[in-house]
C-alpha cells in the first residue's frame, strides 16, 4: 500500500474517532446508543468510534464464500461535513466501502485477512483497492468521481478460506 493511501485511511479513522474521544473525555457514557454528537443523533457507538456498518448506503447483503457479508458505501465528504469537520481542497477518494463478514459456528465477525475491491465506473474504467481490517470491518477508500452506475467486485481471504461478491451502486 502506498504511503498516501495509508495516510488518508489513518486520517479518516482518526477523524471518525475524534468526536467519540471528545465525548468520553467529558462524560462517562461512551458506548451508549442515542448519544447526541454533531449530526449523528441516535447513532449507536462502538468502542473507539462510530459503527461504520450503520452509516451510508447498504449496497449488499448475502453470501461471500463461507461468510455472510454486508457492504455499505459512505460518502466521506458528506459524512465529514455532518460531523462538523470542514474539508479543505479535494480528497483523493470520495467514498469509503465498509465490508462486514461473519460466519462459522459462533457467527463471529471476521476481523483478520486480506482482500481487494475492483470498482468499474460508468466510464468502464477499473480501479483496484486493497481492503484494510479496521474497526470490526474491512474498509477501502474508493473514488466515485461522476454520477452513474458503479460495479464492485470484492475478493476476501481469511483463515485459509476465500470468498467473492459482486454488487452495484448508483451514484446520483
Amino acid at each position: 500500500m502506498d504511503m498516501r493511501r495509508w495516510f488518508v485511511c489513518s486520517a479518516m479513522v482518526s477523524m471518525l474517532a475524534f468526536p467519540a474521544l471528545a465525548l468520553s473525555a467529558g462524560k462517562a457514557d461512551e458506548g451508549v446508543s442515542g448519544t447526541k454528537m454533531g449530526g449523528h443523533e441516535g447513532m449507536p457507538m462502538k468502542s473507539g468510534g462510530y459503527d461504520m456498518m450503520r452509516m451510508g448506503d447498504k449496497v449488499f447483503s448475502g453470501k461471500i464464500g463461507p461468510w455472510k457479508g454486508t457492504a455499505r458505501i459512505i460518502d466521506m465528504k458528506a459524512h465529514l461535513e455532518a460531523s462538523g469537520v470542514k474539508t479543505v481542497g479535494t480528497m483523493p477518494n470520495t467514498h469509503h466501502i465498509a465490508l462486514e463478514l461473519s460466519g462459522g459456528k459462533t457467527k463471529a465477525h471476521v476481523t483478520e485477512g486480506k482482500g481487494t475491491v475492483t470498482v468499474t465506473g460508468p466510464d468502464k474504467k477499473n480501479t483496484k483497492s486493497e481492503f484494510i481490517a479496521m474497526q470490526g470491518h474491512f474498509g477501502a477508500d474508493v473514488n466515485l468521481p461522476a454520477p452513474g452506475k458503479y460495479t464492485f467486485k470484492a475478493q476476501i481471504e481469511s483463515g485459509g478460506k476465500k470468498g467473492s461478491a459482486t454488487f452495484f451502486y448508483q451514484l446520483k
